[in-house]
């Protein structure tokens, strides 16, 4: 429970004592008892876990799944417009609207550079300067990696693209006005590329004299 006390305007918050603030520094990360590859192919790496949580409990069937790390990019044109890219995403089984981001190997590349890397080859477009936005957990339930979230403004279309054997991707440039109704309506739905997003158009809006 919550208890909320008002004074001059502002609305100041007292954790009771069996609140989650008050609780938070009691948590405890799970002890790892012994750990096997279950499946280590070159595009899905999935490890089975026994664990002892806090309470001495054992699970011993408890499965990660290992990815490499995502950059997404959030290019944005001198005519404020947005590149998006629209794909097909099998594990979704829909044709999806998103921003360019890809995965890369952290022990071998600079996350800056793997960000303009997918957007060059995805869309075409090149970016002199980024900015970071946000590093998040991608799925920190189950998965290990987590997604770096960048900003590009005045992009310019330099190229062509440079897909993989499995992607056929259309690029689309919606204006950046257009965007928040967009989401709301179900057009945009994948929940890196809102955040980016949010992030994004709210450190531009900030930035605005």
């Amino acid at each position: 429970m919550i208890w909320l006390k008002q004074r001059e305007s502002r609305v100041k918050f007292f954790p009771s004592p069996q609140s989650p603030i008050s609780c938070m520094h009691k948590l405890k990360k799970w002890k790892i008892l012994q750990s096997k590859m279950v499946l280590d192919n070159v595009w899905c790496k999935v490890r089975q876990d026994e664990i002892e949580l806090p309470n001495g409990q054992i699970i011993d069937d408890f499965f990660v799944i290992l990815r490499p790390e995502i950059a997404l990019i959030l290019p944005i044109t001198n005519n404020q417009e947005i590149v998006f890219v629209r794909q097909y995403r099998h594990g979704a089984g829909e044709i999806l609207l998103e921003l360019p981001a890809g995965g890369f190997d952290a022990t071998d590349e600079n996350v800056e550079i793997a960000a303009i890397r997918e957007l060059k080859e995805e869309t075409g477009y090149t970016a002199e300067k980024i900015i970071k936005l946000a590093t998040l957990y991608d799925n920190p339930v189950k998965n290990t990696n987590k997604i770096h979230l960048f900003l590009a403004e005045n992009v310019i279309k330099s190229g062509e693209q440079n897909l993989d054997i499995t992607e056929e991707i259309e690029v689309v440039l919606i204006p950046v006005e257009s965007v928040l109704e967009k989401i709301t309506q179900g057009e945009i739905s994948v929940s890196g590329s809102i955040a980016a997003l949010f992030l994004g158009l709210n450190f531009l809006k900030r930035r605005v004299p």
